[in-house]
């Protein structure tokens, strides 16, 4: 009901010239920085050849599998209930609004609304963007201490010229803030499986017990109806079989891996495999999860500006000096740009089609 109520505001929220806003801060910023660091003949070593074009394919494919991936698990969760066109569609408005949106509010909000209005009730809406978060969240706390694991050294928390490496891990501040997300995400994760898998009702009474407090009382309407979302999702999911956990599990670790691998693909694009070791390609891979966990808090439009300006930081130490900038321009341009033009063409048709002809 909920999402009918304010279908008007979502409408709003996901028209295409919001689009504007976030190209102007990306390609400024980018602009911007290769204005100031740009060197004579700094980028003399990006030179375009076959093999050049072959791993920009390869790169593009990468995005394709991942989206890919986010249709496929979208139409597990919703027993097949959802065609492979309109799971395509939802999955491009989700981009398109999370491109749109700060990285901290992201496409979630809204997508419960997407799947609503291609014929999946309200309570089951909730339930499968519910499970898609805590699969998301579930990935990325068994990803990053394997990461860490095959790496085995610090400077995978390196920012800048800097490898971080010789700092002890209390002065490193990125080491701390991608531990202390590392936690919040862990917490979260396991706060959200009791939830759906043990006590969904139980995690409700703490949930409005805890927002009693003065301090967060306001959001107490806010807790209950999350409460009963969970619930609802409990009920939705609870009793499905080993397999099908597994497909949709399986299904998220190929989107987020192809992911995080395009840097790699990009990278090798321009200066060939073996400028990057396996060492080196698990590092550039760790770091990107590191790189995910500050995006997050990013309150431009899809991380516009933050986003590239992380990305050079990062990866200077592993990619020739002077290119930072323009590889991240490279990686947006590949990664991000795609889903705000696919988003123009297809909402406006998406709207018409639930809206205009009603």
């Amino acid at each position: 009901m909920a999402a009918h109520d304010n279908s008007g505001k979502i409408v709003k929220s996901i028209r295409p010239a919001r689009v504007i806003l976030p190209i102007i801060i990306g390609i400024g910023f980018s602009g911007f920085m290769l204005y100031r660091e740009y060197t004579p003949g700094s980028l003399d070593v990006m030179q375009l050849t076959y093999k050049t074009l072959f791993w920009l394919v390869v790169s593009l494919l990468l995005m394709a599998v991942r989206d890919f991936g986010y249709i496929i698990r979208i139409r597990l969760l919703s027993n097949n209930v959802l065609s492979w066109h309109k799971a395509f569609s939802i999955i491009m408005l989700w981009e398109f609004t999370s491109a749109i949106t700060p990285s901290a509010i992201g496409g979630t909000s809204v997508a419960i609304f997407f799947l609503n209005k291609e014929g999946i009730r309200v309570g089951r809406s909730t339930a499968i963007v519910m499970v898609t978060s805590f699969l998301d969240e579930l990935y990325f706390i068994i990803a990053f201490p394997v990461i860490l694991l095959l790496i085995g050294r610090s400077d995978i928390f390196g920012f800048g010229m800097e490898g971080g490496e010789h700092l002890p891990w209390y002065k490193n501040q990125f080491m701390i803030f991608a531990l202390t997300g590392y936690g919040l995400k862990f917490l979260y994760t396991m706060v959200l499986m009791y939830g759906l898998f043990v006590n969904p009702r139980g995690l409700k009474f703490l949930l409005l017990w805890i927002f009693k407090l003065p301090i967060i009382r306001k959001w107490r309407p806010g807790a209950n109806e999350s409460g009963t979302d969970l619930i609802t999702a409990s009920r939705e999911f609870k009793n499905w079989t080993l397999d099908k956990w597994i497909k949709t599990f399986f299904a998220t670790v190929l989107s987020w891996t192809s992911r995080y691998w395009l840097v790699n693909t990009i990278i090798i694009s321009f200066f060939g495999l073996r400028f990057l070791s396996w060492d080196d390609n698990v590092l550039v891979f760790g770091k990107q999860l590191v790189m995910w966990i500050m995006m997050l808090v990013s309150p431009t439009p899809g991380g516009s500006g933050f986003a590239e300006y992380v990305f050079k930081e990062f990866l200077n130490g592993l990619i020739p000096l002077g290119t930072g900038v323009a590889m991240a321009f490279v990686w947006r341009l590949l990664s991000y740009y795609p889903y705000l033009f696919i988003g123009i063409i297809i909402v406006p048709r998406w709207i018409r089609r639930h809206f205009v002809r009603r």
